[in-house]
């Protein structure tokens, strides 16, 4: 059944993000191109690799698949991004595709090195299916840290999934330290969602996975006047 969603709401619920990204001194633009986004992040000095999830050489992303948001200062410099892919698992799971890296290569037979593995524990992993969205490869500027970006980035991701995709479901894998510290600011967690090593990378993760449901952000779209209190400062 096809899902209508309320473009109206989620824009919204967008321009209350992305006003506190303005009185933050951060003005954020979206692209597609995921050519550009890596010639982009690849430039920037402090800023880890993107992962092979965003890269082409490794894991192309069709037109309409995906998406990145990048936040600029006064003088035009990145002080953020994050990037986003949808994945039919229609017939899968994530759990299953984590575990066969087909999430993190279109062709692991071709570009995995032959000791990569990625285990995933989170027992929410092997119900999570259908049309997923991959939230990642965040990355804020040491200055713009711990004023609430993160929690900013996340929500004009949430809109524009909702809007471009109308997924079942949205996720995401972060480190210990980011459910500790409330980083992003998702209720739903679980730990082992990626015990990752991609050795021609130089990857070694342990991650837990974050996850909304489509009627999560339906939810948080239709009251989006509740959110903005929480990024005001």
């Amino acid at each position: 059944m096809k899902v209508i969603v309320n473009l109206l709401q989620v824009a919204r619920f967008l321009n209350v993000f992305d006003e506190a990204a303005i009185r933050k001194g951060v003005k954020l633009s979206i692209g597609y191109d995921f050519h550009q986004y890596v010639s982009m992040t690849e430039a920037i000095p402090t800023k880890g690799r993107t992962y092979p999830i965003f890269r082409p050489d490794r894991s192309p992303i069709k037109p309409g698949e995906g998406c990145w948001v990048v936040g600029v200062d006064k003088n035009s410099e990145i002080v953020l991004v994050e990037a986003a892919r949808l994945y039919n698992l229609s017939n899968s799971n994530l759990a299953e595709h984590l575990q066969s890296l087909r999430f993190f290569y279109a062709d692991p037979g071709k570009h995995a090195h032959p000791e990569d593995h990625c285990i995933c524990r989170a027992p929410a992993a092997r119900k999570i299916t259908g049309t997923v969205v991959y939230h990642g490869d965040i990355w804020v500027r040491k200055d713009f840290r711990g004023q609430g970006m993160a929690k900013i980035m996340a929500g004009i991701m949430r809109g524009v999934s909702l809007a471009m995709w109308a997924p079942d479901f949205t996720c995401g894998l972060g480190g210990q330290w980011s459910v500790d510290k409330r980083v992003y600011d998702i209720s739903r967690c679980e730990p082992g969602g990626s015990i990752l090593r991609l050795v021609d990378e130089d990857i070694v993760d342990d991650d837990w996975l974050f996850w909304t449901t489509r009627e999560d952000l339906i939810r948080l779209v239709d009251g989006h006047n509740n959110s903005a209190p929480a990024i005001s400062s």
